[in-house]
């Protein structure tokens, strides 16, 4: 079964966001409860990427696959969460902040990306970026009109394991 959850800006969004981090907290235990083991995800949702409302001159939007949620032992109060972020062709992710660490890795395609202010730099299969804790991720996009693209997206953050992305208004 596929969930897909919208962030939309404002009030809403605080609703979609705690939404969001209790499924993906309910989908740990039930994963526990089915022999994959504690904290792990299996088969975990599809949540959509989004600040805006849709309408049809929205560009597509990312969606997430989470994959696993696990603590750290040796780093208390920390998790290492696991996604699959799938960008359909032309995808456009706007302005953004995550509470954690995060090293992006392309399994698919080919993305844009730029850090605060920086270059915008292109990345192809292999191609890695990370952020700090924090980092303004000011935009990241598909360029190809036809072709999906992928990243596996590896973030640490505080052990709760919720929400990980965060949109500026």
């Amino acid at each position: 079964m596929a969930l897909h959850e919208t962030v939309t800006p404002g009030p809403e969004r605080r609703k979609t966001r705690a939404a969001m981090a209790a499924i993906l907290l309910g989908l740990g235990a039930v994963a526990a409860g089915i022999g994959v083991g504690p904290g792990r995800i299996a088969g975990g949702p599809h949540i959509t990427m989004s600040s805006k409302d849709s309408n049809a001159a929205a560009p597509p939007r990312a969606v997430q696959q989470p994959i696993a949620c696990e603590k750290l032992p040796n780093v208390p109060g920390k998790s290492i969460t696991t996604l699959l972020v799938e960008f359909p062709p032309n995808a456009f992710t706007p302005r953004h902040r995550h509470p954690g660490s995060v090293t992006a890795y392309v399994t698919k395609g080919v993305l844009r990306s730029q850090l605060n202010d920086g270059p915008v730099g292109t990345f192809g299969v292999g191609g890695t970026w990370f952020e700090p804790p924090g980092t303004i991720h000011s935009m990241v996009e598909n360029p190809s009109p036809t072709e999906p693209a992928e990243i596996m997206a590896i973030f640490v953050a505080d052990s709760d394991c919720g929400v990980l992305t965060i949109f500026d208004d």
